[in-house]
């Protein structure tokens, strides 16, 4: 699967465009859709089984969790579906980095390369892929070079591998 045919999936599926519509009315700054529910999409897998559908924006000016939580209020009203929206622009000081200098900076440093994917339609569709698409056509799960064997925050992707039951996947590899 390569760049163009993710990009394509991700275009075609009506209710992933409901849904970034859905978010651009809230005219978040600099906001993807991004993690694991868009990565079902791209595996066609169930995309209810996810715990929610994340939202990552970067507004530097407003800091608050409490205006996070005000939009994925605004976000339910609009839709039953479990929302979390996190502003990158304080994330960093939850994950103990330096600060992030954008979302798409903050989705650069996911623990996975298939979780490091965002889209959005600002106002037109985009995708984000900073690792490219080799690991989604091959079902890989491999860790972000701040995730890797010898960093602090390996464990962390082990962690995530065994919570998340991809080692029982079959048609999953797990590349640690």
């Amino acid at each position: 699967m390569s760049e163009e045919e993710i990009n394509q999936r991700l275009r075609d599926d009506l209710e992933l465009q409901e849904m970034l519509t859905l978010v651009a009315t809230l005219e978040l700054p600099d906001w993807w859709m991004c993690a694991g529910y868009v990565r079902s999409i791209v595996w066609e897998e169930n995309r209810y089984e996810r715990p929610d559908i994340d939202i990552v924006y970067f507004d530097p000016i407003d800091l608050s969790e409490v205006t996070e939580k005000r939009h994925e209020g605004q976000l339910r009203r609009l839709s039953d579906i479990p929302w979390s929206v996190k502003n990158q622009a304080r994330m960093h000081l939850i994950n103990g980095l330096p600060p992030y200098k954008s979302a798409k900076d903050a989705i650069l440093q996911f623990p996975e390369t298939v979780t490091s994917i965002g889209v959005t339609k600002r106002p037109d569709f985009e995708l984000y892929l900073p690792y490219g698409a080799n690991d989604f056509a091959d079902r890989i799960i491999r860790p972000t070079p701040l995730f890797q064997i010898g960093t602090a925050r390996h464990s962390f992707f082990q962690r995530r591998v065994i919570e998340k039951g991809w080692q029982d996947d079959p048609g999953l590899h797990i590349c640690t």
